[in-house]
């Protein structure tokens, strides 16, 4: 199957789980999973927020920021990939100069 991004059309997510901005979605998936392809323009962010039934796999392709992963902050480049397991918090702050875009991954539990 093929997902193609550049057939879906992009959401504008205000305040996207608490938090700053727009979110900027293409999103893609069924009742076993979400697929999207995200953007945060520089100074928004996607709120702290906890996974109690799924894990997130978040891939950066372009742009610079923050990932807070429970209580530890990190730099987050292109090339680098984040995991956030069932149970665990994260967010996502673009706190660079240029768009911060990313490929991420949610299995939905059934």
């Amino acid at each position: 199957m093929i997902i193609d991004f550049n057939s879906i059309e992009a959401e504008r997510l205000a305040n996207f789980k608490g938090g700053k901005g727009e979110y900027i979605a293409k999103r893609s998936g069924d009742d076993t999973a979400k697929i999207m392809l995200g953007r945060l323009e520089p100074g928004s962010s996607i709120g702290l927020h906890t996974h109690e039934e799924n894990c997130e796999v978040i891939y950066v392709i372009s742009g610079i920021g923050d990932l807070i992963y429970d209580d530890t902050t990190e730099k987050v480049i292109p090339g680098q990939c984040h995991y956030c397991p069932k149970g665990h918090s994260h967010s996502l702050i673009n706190n660079g100069s240029e768009d911060l875009v990313f490929f991420a991954a949610v299995p939905e539990v059934r």
